[in-house]
Parts: structure tokens; sequence; C-alpha cells
């Protein structure tokens, strides 16, 4: 007969959470449920059927782990509560394979967005554009989160915070620092801007050729950070060919290796010519 799965407390955390140990995994869990952790004394168990609980999660990092039991006490446990609640959302809707430091990031990042809503300061995110256009599953996942957040706290989530809160669910899905995705956006308006200047003209963001250029620097961004080596067979014809797209896709490469602190392979660079030349020429169709 096998062993009935079953947690022995290790300590509460607050009213409504609870580390403990999950016997059959032995691993350390964290339960959540209205009431649980009032009256929870180590050593003593709970067994999974238990109605109370509603959530539970691992946080295999210790130090994360501590992080995470420092928040509880610093933070409004209602803000825990509609962390969580987002975060099923994510995992259900996109992956249950999130990185586990969203647990502490997102509520800090609620808390924070909180005062600042409670406190007329205003909230302003000047990579909006490009995170909703490029990130529209996460976006509309936001959008639901902030409606979550407006229910419960009575406020009003502006649309620049939706966007913030994209980043967070971007970074949890990818498993990616949230400030690696700010250093992308900031190095992608720094691209445009370099594209433009060379160009002579500015790119709408409304238009297509805006869509089209910063979804290829932002996958380019992804293939480099991840080493994704990829040969571009027409790399030497395009600096025969297109000299001066080449040498400002050269340009763009030096920007991206400084900012991002690696090497760009030339072929990453030859695909960027390729679009620039696309991008330059339809001005003279």
């Amino acid at each position: 007969m096998s062993e009935q799965r079953r947690f022995e407390i290790v300590r509460s955390l607050s009213n409504n959470v609870v580390l403990a140990n999950d016997v059959l995994a032995n691993k350390e869990t964290i339960l959540m449920g209205k009431g649980l952790g009032f009256g929870a004394k180590p050593g003593g168990s709970l067994e999974t059927s238990d109605t109370r609980i509603e959530k539970t999660f691992v946080i295999e990092d210790k130090q994360h782990l501590s992080q995470y039991q420092m928040l509880l006490g610093q933070i409004d446990p209602e803000v825990i509560v509609i962390s969580e609640k987002i975060i099923s959302i994510v995992s259900e809707q996109l992956t249950p394979d999130l990185n586990e430091h969203i647990h502490l990031a997102l509520p800090s990042h609620i808390e924070y967005a909180l005062y600042r809503l409670r406190n007329n300061i205003a909230i302003e995110n000047p990579f909006l554009w490009e995170i909703r256009t490029l990130n529209p599953k996460e976006f509309e996942l936001a959008s639901q989160a902030a409606e979550l957040i407006n229910k419960t706290f009575d406020v009003e989530v502006p649309e620049d915070e939706i966007g913030f809160l994209t980043i967070h669910i971007q970074s949890a899905v990818a498993h990616v620092p949230v400030g690696n995705f700010v250093q992308y956006n900031h190095l992608l308006k720094d691209l445009v801007a370099l594209i433009e200047r060379e160009r002579g003209r500015v790119i709408p963001k409304d238009s297509i050729d805006y869509l089209r250029l910063i979804t290829h620097l932002r996958f380019a961004m992804e293939r480099i950070r991840q080493g994704d080596a990829t040969k571009n067979p027409f790399r030497d014809n395009l600096k025969e060919m297109a000299p001066y797209e080449f040498s400002v896709a050269q340009k763009c490469a030096d920007l991206m290796s400084k900012k991002l602190e690696i090497e760009i392979p030339e072929d990453e660079t030859a695909y960027i010519a390729m679009h620039l030349y696309r991008l330059f020429h339809k001005d003279s169709e």
C-alpha cells in the first residue's frame, strides 16, 4: 500500500502561508490558503486533502526562499495572494515552466506600483509600443492581471504599467532576468534611432516597416544571446552588392556588441544588412 502524501510543517510564514516538507518528495514546499498558517506548529502535519490548501509551489534556490520569507513580512498579504493568482493564470495559459523568481519579483513590483498609484506618481513606460507589439500573448495576460489588481485594490492600472507587468511575465516564461528585457528594449530604441539617422527619415511606429524592423532586431538579440550562430550564404554577396546597407548593419552590430558585451557574428550582421536593404530600397520604389 502506497504511503499517503502529506506535508510536515516546517514553520508558519504568515496567517496564509506555510513552509512545509513534502514527505514523499522530500522537498520543502510553500503552501498557501486562507488561515492555513494560523496555529500551524513546526512538526505538525497537513494532508494534501486539506481543503484550506489553495496552492502549492516550490522555491528550489535557498537564497530565493530566504528572500521570499523576508518578503512575506514586508508586503501586504493581499498583494501576495493576487500575485499568486496572476502566476497561476500565466502558468495555465502559457507554460507551467516558470522561473521561480517570479514569486519574489512580481509581488515586489505590484507593491511598488500600488504605492505610486495611490500617491499619484506618474508611471511612464518608454517601451510600451515595442512591448505590446512584440509580446501580444504576454500583454494580454498582463491586462488580465491589471483587472485583478484594479478590482482588489480599487485602483486604475494604466497601460504603461501593463507594459511593465508584461516584462515580468516575459522574464518568468523565458527564464531571463527582468533587467535583460529592459536592456533589450533600450537597445531596440537605440538601434532604431541609429537606422533612422542613416536612412534620413523617421519610421512611423504604427507602420509595418517598424514592426518588421523591431521584430527582426529582437530575434537577432535572442539568437546572439543563445549563441545560435546561423550561416548566411549571402554574406559575401551583400558586402559587394549592398556596401552601404552592410556598413549600417555593422554599426548596428557594433552597438549591440557594446551593449550586450558579446561578439556579433558577421553572418548575423549580414542578416541585418538584408533587412536594411529591403527597408532602404522601399523608399525608391
